[in-house]
């Protein structure tokens, strides 16, 4: 499950990027990192990865990696990731570039688009979901984390100097725990942060912490209506409220571990939002093919896609998929902007611990 990048298949082929429209410097996707008040942490994950960096670098422009993909679902919690950072969440341990060993980079990661189906969504969804049902997850008592090991990698646009291109992060490791209730937790991830990994301690409760999800409706409209809600409070305006909601769910079932019935209701919620589509082929961040769930954001022709696994119906990893094209943009219609792959889930005894181990 947690072999190197070396012995798994890339996500995506790696050609040249041709074409770049010559246009001003364009931030993220429009809304993504404000719909889940990720900014924030993207700027910390700046400010890290600059402090020791000298005044003639110019650091690249990319899609910023949140250390925490955590979405505010619980309206007690509307203001989780604000009030993490201004009442001292902590991010120290690793250091700007203590210990960091720069990621390779290549050409932008290309794919196939999938062909999209409206009308098999809802049926795809309701296997997803009675397989979810059925999954045995364990139920973590006081003291435990949640740990979550994965494979990530990004495409995003590098301006230095008069070298302006596309380019992406190579194939990478991340590991996040996260305590119960969100309040401690710990990050390590390639080329993000030194060997060490930084501290994700906070002095409130998060919303996607294990003991909020556990708390979630599991009747699918009354979830959906919760999620609605509260991304409506929070989303940028430019992001479509379906396609907000539908990126909230995501997030959910990425870097947590819902209890069974939760994570059933959130496909089931899933399967109520206009314009959710299945594609007959998506591959995560280690090459696994499988079938994806997928809704296409039309204010930058990116398409979020869940891959599960074909037979098992699993939930393999997450990726964006540049799938039209539209005029800021200086990506080509097949670039992965953002692929992933979940390669361990587990419930630890101990902050850092890796499944296995005696804490």
């Amino acid at each position: 499950m947690n072999a190197s990048p070396s012995h798994q298949p890339h996500p995506a082929e790696w050609t040249e990027t041709q074409g770049l429209l010559p246009s001003a410097e364009r931030d993220l996707p429009a809304g993504r990192h404000q719909l889940h008040k990720e900014q924030m942490m993207a700027q910390i994950h700046e400010d890290l990865r600059t402090a020791t960096a000298t005044a003639t670098r110019v650091a690249p422009v990319k899609r910023p990696n949140p250390f925490l993909r955590r979405t505010v679902l619980l309206p007690a919690m509307a203001f989780t990731l604000a009030g993490a950072v201004v009442g001292g969440l902590a991010l120290t341990g690793g250091g700007a570039d203590d210990g960091k060993t720069a990621l390779a980079t290549g050409p932008a990661l290309t794919t196939q688009v999938g062909t999209a189906d409206a009308k098999g969504a809802p049926g795809l969804l309701d296997r997803i979901s009675l397989a979810a049902a059925d999954t045995s997850v364990p139920t973590p008592h006081q003291g435990q984390y949640v740990y979550i090991a994965s494979k990530v990698a990004s495409t995003y646009y590098r301006e230095d100097g008069d070298d302006s291109k596309v380019v992406s992060d190579e194939l990478h490791s991340r590991q996040v725990w996260n305590s119960l209730d969100g309040k401690d937790g710990w990050l390590i991830e390639a080329g993000q942060t030194g060997d060490n990994g930084i501290t994700l301690a906070s002095k409130v409760p998060l919303a996607g912490a294990y003991d909020a999800l556990a708390e979630l409706p599991t009747d699918p409209d009354a979830l959906l209506q919760r999620i609605y809600r509260d991304s409506d409070a929070h989303r940028d305006a430019e992001v479509p409220r379906d396609q907000a909601a539908f990126v909230a769910i995501g997030d959910l079932l990425t870097e947590s571990y819902p209890p069974a019935k939760v994570g059933a209701a959130l496909y089931k919620a899933a399967a109520k939002i206009p314009g959710v589509v299945a594609v007959d082929d998506a591959t995560d961040a280690t090459g696994r093919h499988g079938i994806a769930i997928a809704r296409e954001n039309p204010a930058d022709g990116e398409r979020t896609e869940w891959i599960f696994d074909k037979k098992s119906l699993r939930f393999l990893g997450e990726r964006t998929v540049v799938v039209k094209k539209v005029a800021d943009s200086r990506f080509k219609v097949g670039t992965v902007t953002f692929t992933s792959a979940i390669t361990e889930r587990s419930i630890v005894d101990a902050n850092k611990q890796i499944p296995g181990q005696a804490s």
